[in-house]
């Protein structure tokens, strides 16, 4: 089992990454693999596509997602934003069924709309959204205040074991033959007339 961890960030070892990385660990106790990317800003410096590239197609092998990023203006950054719309848009159907969880780092505030705004991405994919305790957030301005928010990282701790236990169910319903959900045709309704 692989999870792959996506880095919003602009600081490659920032808050953002601290969390992460707090992930990273426990899913390892629990006997999960994870790799994380750093997008970092190049979203906006003409390599987006490269980033896109990169983390969809090792979504086509990896069995959940997790995504990262700093809150900026009560918002995810506008380099998330801009990444997950062609990620979702160009491998969101191979996304389907993996368990995806947002995690989002902010000094002080905006966190629970930055963290609303990235569910969302999962929503729409018919992802599972993968929970914790408490929102999956973290507070700080600088990575070692981040590693003081003991309740955040508590959070991250909590995030990673239900994401390695959602994986390990799912892996045991496939070796028992449950099958996947059949997906229908998707229908779309026009409210202008």
């Amino acid at each position: 089992m692989n999870v792959i961890l996506v880095n919003g960030s602009r600081r490659e070892h920032g808050c953002t990454w601290t969390a992460l990385e707090e992930i990273a660990r426990e899913l390892q106790a629990c006997g999960v693999d994870s790799e994380q990317i750093f997008i970092g800003n190049r979203a906006v410096n003409g390599k987006i596509n490269e980033a896109v590239r990169e983390v969809g197609e090792k979504m086509r092998t990896a069995d959940a997602l997790i995504i990262g990023s700093p809150v900026y203006y009560a918002s995810p950054s506008g380099e998330v934003i801009a990444f997950l719309d062609r990620l979702f848009w160009n491998y969101g159907k191979e996304m389907a069924y993996k368990p995806g969880a947002a995690v989002v780092s902010a000094r002080r505030g905006g966190t629970t709309a930055s963290f609303d705004v990235l569910n969302k991405y999962f929503t729409i994919s018919q992802m599972p959204v993968v929970s914790s305790q408490y929102w999956n957030m973290v507070h700080g301005n600088t990575p070692e205040e981040v590693r003081q928010d003991a309740e955040g990282l508590q959070i991250m701790r909590t995030l990673a074991r239900n994401m390695a236990w959602l994986l390990k169910c799912i892996q045991a319903g496939r070796e028992h033959g449950v099958a996947m959900p059949e997906t229908e045709e998707r229908l779309r309704t026009n409210f202008i007339r």
